[in-house]
């Protein structure tokens, strides 16, 4: 990327310092436009199990579809947000954008949820709010990285530690969602609790705008889906090349737009698309190259970044799913449980998911300032252990958590048996909703590890012209991970229907919820297996150290 030092003259890199802090001046601005939009979607996809139920009464396992439905579509529209960022408008114009159309959504919420309880609307606004998020998650993350210069060790030392210290912004805003906006919806209503994050939103928005002068901004890059289908065509045009003309056998040359810094260092996996930079008599014959018939190695690399990256993609999908469970099955097992505090307040049942937040906010600054620091000195890695390890405990930990839940659940059921009360599923039972607790502690503790984890690995394993489109592909992680979320419970139902007993009924305590939690356990644990076999093989990203080889 070549940025015009006059225009952002803050971006003159004279003494490595002050690029550090330079970066964090300007990352701060962009840091509370996340925690608000954090605010505002957890604060509504929380409690949004609770809503369906007790104000539209659908059933449960109606309204945890519709809850997994939403948050998969909110997960997959980062993919298109992320195109039109690289593509059109770049990223700080698309999150402007994007902020409003947000803002938009949040007020149809506002409008569905006042005095006529509109169902329609209600959903309107949500999957407007859901394309609102799917323009900002891409970028929001990726432009603030942006502000930390590569060049530097300063500055990469300043980025690895400021995804740990972004995440806790994000985990910030849920927590206070989660206790605030939770208790205001179930004790006030539903307009207050979602006024509120919109109040928020205008705010955050106002300080994203007075930060702009600080900003290292660039325009759009171009398509990368465009750049991938490249490489494909070349690639098959050239399938039958096996000599090329004179000595210069392969292009090394860069396209204009593209960091020569940033050029990738050639591997030997998917040498196929290595034949889309074979020099042949037609591209020696012309003035010009065709790009759907010769593209630099740089480019065949990133394409195979993104190939390295689907493996392991595909074998984290569980560890969403599992995640999908903490906004459905788990706040109705909660309203089931005693919930007060003293003789006069009543825990939220969704608000137990903030506990999560606190044990993140704990378990990442140990992680990042005792853990790292400690795990360096065995194994000499400048981040303690690799990014694949850290994402290999957070799954680990998943498995766990799923089992925790599965003997919770059991144990909820069995005092329900004791004192009567399988056949009145909206009797309180006489067991402290605190036996939730270890759950939601590994739920925060794996969280800490993968998803930070994620969020490192899509944003330094692709090319520096990929990254929105690897946001995207993190994000929708999870919107995936809602779908097979749905799948697994439609499988569920359908099988355990046939014997007479379905595990997912209205009635949790005639349900086999803690079956239901140990499939998705025994299903992680085959995942883990998986990832732990990929990750062994994965090839992490090599940059050339200079590029002499512009043969063409």
């Amino acid at each position: 990327m070549a940025e015009n030092a006059e225009c952002y003259p803050l971006l003159v890199v004279k003494h490595p310092a002050s690029a550090h802090k330079g970066g964090w001046h300007a990352a701060i601005f962009i840091v509370w436009v996340e925690f608000a939009e954090r605010f505002a979607y957890y604060g509504l996809c929380g409690n949004l199990m609770m809503y369906l139920t007790n104000v539209l009464h659908e059933p449960y396992t109606t309204a945890a579809m519709n809850v997994n439905t939403w948050k998969g579509f909110s997960s997959l529209f980062p993919l298109l947000g992320g195109f039109v960022a690289d593509s059109y408008l770049g990223r700080f114009n698309t999150i402007l954008a994007s902020s409003f159309i947000y803002l938009l959504g949040m007020i149809l919420l506002l409008l569905s949820v006042s005095a006529v309880k509109n169902a329609t609307l209600l959903f309107v606004g949500l999957y407007i709010l859901s394309v609102g998020e799917g323009g900002y998650l891409p970028c929001v993350q990726t432009f603030a990285a942006n502000q930390f210069p590569d060049d530097t060790s300063e500055g990469k030392n300043a980025k690895s530690s400021f995804f740990n210290w972004w995440y806790l912004s994000t985990v910030t805003g849920s927590i206070l969602s989660t206790f605030l906006l939770t208790y205001l919806q179930d004790n006030i209503g539903w307009a207050t609790g979602l006024g509120v994050p919109a109040v928020v939103l205008v705010l955050a928005l106002a300080l994203f705008l007075l930060g702009v002068k600080r900003y290292r901004k660039e325009g759009p890059t171009g398509s990368p889906f465009t750049r991938m289908a490249q490489v494909f065509v070349a690639a098959i045009r050239k399938w039958r090349v096996k000599t090329t003309r004179g000595p210069h056998s392969y292009w090394y040359g860069e396209e204009d737009g593209v960091d020569e810094s940033q050029s990738l260092a050639h591997t030997s996996e998917f040498r196929f698309l290595d034949n889309a930079t074979i020099v042949d008599d037609m591209d020696a014959s012309s003035k010009t190259k065709n790009p759907w018939r010769l593209c630099s190695m740089t480019q065949v690399e990133e394409v195979k970044l993104v190939l390295r990256l689907i493996p392991i993609w595909l074998s984290c999908l569980m560890f969403s799913v599992v995640q999908a469970q903490l906004h459905t099955f788990a706040i109705k097992q909660s309203s089931t449980m005693v919930r007060s505090i003293g003789p006069h307040f009543l825990i939220p049942p969704a608000s137990l998911q903030g506990l999560i937040g606190v044990f993140i906010l704990i378990a990442v600054p140990i992680y990042d300032r005792v853990f790292v620091s400690f795990a360096r000195k065995f194994t000499g890695h400048p981040s303690g252990i690799t990014v694949l390890q850290r994402i290999g405990l957070g799954l680990l930990l998943s498995v766990l958590n799923m089992i925790v839940a599965a003997l919770v659940e059991a144990k909820r059921v069995s005092v329900a048996k004791e004192n009567h009360l399988l056949d009145n599923p909206e009797a309180v039972i006489p067991m402290s909703i605190w036996w939730m607790l270890p759950q939601y502690l590994i739920y925060g503790v794996s969280d800490a590890l993968a998803i930070v984890g994620f969020q490192e690995l899509f944003y330094d394993q692709v090319s520096q012209t990929m990254r929105s489109l690897g946001a995207a592909t993190y994000l929708c992680l999870f919107g995936f991970g809602d779908f097979a979320s749905n799948a697994v419970i439609t499988i569920v139902e359908d099988i355990s229907s046939r014997t007479g007993e379905t595990w997912l009924g209205d009635n949790l305590n005639r349900a086999h919820l803690d079956s239901f939690y140990l499939v998705l356990a025994g299903l992680s644990a085959v995942s883990l297996c998986i990832y732990i076999w990929l990750a062994n093989k994965f090839v992490y990203k090599k940059i050339n150290v200079s590029d002499d080889h512009n043969l063409y």
